[in-house]
């Protein structure tokens, strides 16, 4: 017979029982992994297991969640990125200048310098390689923290040998009057060459500490279970290997990164290779451990200028910028991959891109298959009800609605995209399945933010400011407790065995100390983490 323990004496988050925001469950019972009841102390259930010899744990009033999901993650990179040089807090030129050159003379024994978190808006968006070539001889690699650009010296585009190489469809090289290299590399001149240069001078050795580094960073969040975006072979195969190593308690869904080409043949390669894995490991066979679809990248970035939005950026360029996916080609992909059973999702932020996104799912006629747009942040009224008219999933990643992280959006957004700019609760009413994830490494991947963020519109990243980006976005905290775990379950097909704290599922649960108010959250800490009915975190063990 299997384990049994009883957690009594807790505020068990349990809205399928029809609760409110203030109203819990006090007890439930753990067989083995799963959860075997759900209810109250004096239940006759938990009377028998009692009897029966079972484990009792007094939680103390403590809330317990299901174990949070992040559905839009880069697992490998954002362990890597822990590795690297954090610029998130840096204001200004001097201050990336002072903590380059401090960090570069630090760590002598490095072959390159590797940055993360840079904020384009904290350079005015300027990003060339003689801003940076005297800070030290090294290849230096700047990575913007939407990830979607590295700024790099002259030493690290000599040593990726980019002087020759064309702009990739969809990306761009930036460069001089004479045609070299300038310093920054964008969209898919990023994904293309910097990240395959980047990963293909890492050992599996590093790898495998980066994603050690990032599962213990999850686990000690509050998370069971994560959403991968953008995975290819390399990365697949470090988890894979990981998972050999050791046991790993988070459940992983991943979408394979198809990149634009306008070759319809080089598409198809892509697109069978996912098929081919969503085959070996399918949700049905390797639930735990499966890729469900693929990820496309139809446009950029606010911060970067790249989002494709219906008018041009304010006192950057006189024209508009275009999708990097033309439409057409958007739709024969999203087709393709529908009619062969994988989920799509498709990152759109501008409003051009997001009509086109869901033209191209609506064109796949599949209302079923549960494909997904990630971050929608500028969605038009109208596309906002779309999305639940066609079943289709609005991923967000509220934490990038901070308003430390919007500050440059009023100034080269037109007025009618700002003032309505991440507008999730028009995504819950028009009956779109939300999904909430961090789009880690972009952002801190911790929950608790990312839930403050959705419900507040206020900072988490300068709690002490009272500026909220587009108040009438916000979401209530059940609804977006609901989206950080079922929600995020269900957009993956995985709501019938993870996401809620329900008899039959997994076992997987988050105990917190919190007054589990919007406005409290960033005061409230993850006291333990249980995944298949094991502790893998506990506070008191970490302090």
């Amino acid at each position: 017979m299997s384990h049994v323990t009883i957690f009594k004496n807790c505020r068990a988050f349990c809205p399928e029982n029809g609760l409110s925001d203030d109203e819990f469950l006090g007890c439930f019972v753990v067989e083995g992994n799963k959860f075997t009841h759900v209810g109250y102390d004096t239940d006759e259930e938990v009377q028998a297991a009692k009897l029966q010899g079972a484990q009792v744990i007094d939680l103390k009033n403590q809330v317990a969640v299901p174990g949070f999901i992040d559905s839009h993650t880069h697992f490998l990179l954002f362990g890597l990125a822990l590795q690297k040089l954090d610029l998130s807090d840096c204001k200004c030129f001097q201050d990336i200048e002072r903590a380059i050159s401090g960090y570069a003379k630090e760590h002598p024994e490095l072959s390159r310098i590797l940055c993360r978190g840079w904020h384009q808006p904290s350079t005015s968006g300027e990003a060339f390689a003689s801003m940076i070539d005297h800070i030290d001889a090294r290849p230096i690699f700047i990575e913007a923290l939407d990830l979607h650009s590295t700024w790099c010296n002259t030493c690290a585009l000599k040593e990726m040998g980019v002087e020759t190489i064309p702009d990739p469809p969809g990306g761009k090289i930036h460069r001089t009057e004479d045609g070299s290299p300038s310093g920054l590399m964008e969209e898919s001149a990023q994904t293309g060459i910097v990240w395959p240069h980047l990963m293909n001078i890492s050992t599996v050795e590093e790898r495998l500490t980066a994603l050690k580094d990032a599962l213990a960073a999850y686990l000690e969040s509050g998370y069971t279970g994560l959403i991968d975006m953008a995975m290819d072979s390399t990365a697949w195969e470090a988890l894979r290997l990981l998972r050999e190593h050791q046991h790993v308690p988070l459940h992983v869904a991943a979408h394979w990164y198809i990149p634009f080409t306008d070759n319809k043949d080089e598409l198809s390669e892509y697109i069978d290779e996912a098929i081919a894995k969503h085959s070996e490991f399918h949700p049905s066979t390797s639930p735990e451990f499966c890729v469900v679809g693929i990820k496309i990248i139809a446009d950029g970035v606010v911060d970067g200028c790249t989002a494709a939005l219906s008018h041009p950026y304010s006192g950057v360029s006189p024209g508009t910028v275009d999708p990097i996916w033309p439409l057409e080609s958007m739709k024969w992909v999203v087709k393709r991959a529908s009619d062969a059973g994988l989920q799509v999702a498709i990152h759109a932020i501008g409003d051009i891109t997001i009509k086109n996104a869901i033209d191209s799912i609506d064109f796949a006629s599949n209302p079923q298959g549960r494909h997904r747009i990630e971050h929608l942040e500028l969605a038009s009224v109208d596309d906002a009800k779309r999305l639940g008219e066609l079943g289709i999933t609005a991923s967000i990643q509220p934490v990038h609605s901070d308003p430390v992280l919007t500050k440059a959006y009023p100034k080269i957004l037109q007025p009618h995209l700002w003032d309505r700019v991440f507008p999730y609760r028009e995504y819950l009413d028009g009956h779109a399945c939300v999904a909430i994830g961090t789009d880690a490494p972009t952002a801190k991947h911790l929950p608790l933010p990312n839930l403050y963020n959705a419900t507040t519109r206020k900072s988490a990243l300068d709690p002490g400011s009272s500026q909220a980006t587009n108040p009438d976005g916000a979401i209530s905290l059940i609804q977006a407790a609901i989206a950080a775990t079922s929600g995020a379950a269900y957009s993956r097909f995985a709501e019938g065995w993870t996401g809620s704290i329900t008899k039959g599922h997994r076992a997987d649960f988050v105990v917190l100390e919190t007054e589990w108010t919007s406005e409290t959250l960033l005061n409230a800490t993850v006291q333990q983490t249980w995944a298949l009915g094991e502790k893998v975190f506990d506070q008191k063990m970490a302090t």
